[in-house]
């Protein structure tokens, strides 16, 4: 029987991995004590912080600002064997810079095939209209747990055996 040692990614894979997406869930912290769940499209830094931008109103960022702790899932899979995913534990930080708010607007929107704008040229105005009320959020992991079902034993008998070619 495999292990959940068998499945788990290492530092590189769940990097490359989380770069393959750019949609993720964020689950916060209700005001009622359940979880708050919400689909987010994100952003990566070289050192796995995610980062995403929303409104400064939402409830996301209420829940955040009363309990800085959150999850976040990346998911991918149809079947069994193809199941892949990364859930980080973390704390965010939310800050109000509007220009590295709308650069982590625009690289999230990176991966969905949008035309991008380069940040550098976008006026103050627009930038205003773009995420003034807006927040960006910074999730800097504590843990990471990770799976991977390809790496799963395959061709193998019970006694972990390979089986002979056909």
């Amino acid at each position: 029987m495999a292990s959940k040692d068998d499945i788990r990614m290492t530092e590189e894979e769940i990097g490359a991995y989380l770069r393959e997406g750019h949609t993720m869930t964020l689950v916060t912290n209700g005001p009622k004590g359940y979880p708050h769940a919400v689909a987010m499209f994100y952003a990566l830094d070289d050192d796995l912080t995610v980062k995403f931008a929303s409104y400064a109103s939402s409830q996301k960022v209420v829940n955040a600002e009363r309990d800085s702790r959150v999850t976040l899932l990346v998911e991918t899979g149809h079947a069994y064997s193809e199941l892949r995913g990364v859930m980080i534990e973390g704390d965010v930080e939310i800050t109000t810079d509007l220009d590295e708010t709308v650069a982590t607007m625009v690289e999230a929107n990176a991966g969905t095939g949008s035309p991008l704008p380069d940040v550098s040229q976008i006026p103050e105005d627009v930038k205003l209209k773009m995420a003034g009320k807006r927040v960006l959020m910074k999730v800097t992991p504590r843990r990471f747990v990770s799976w991977d079902h390809g790496k799963l034993p395959r061709n193998k008998t019970p006694d972990g055996l390979k089986k002979a070619a056909r």
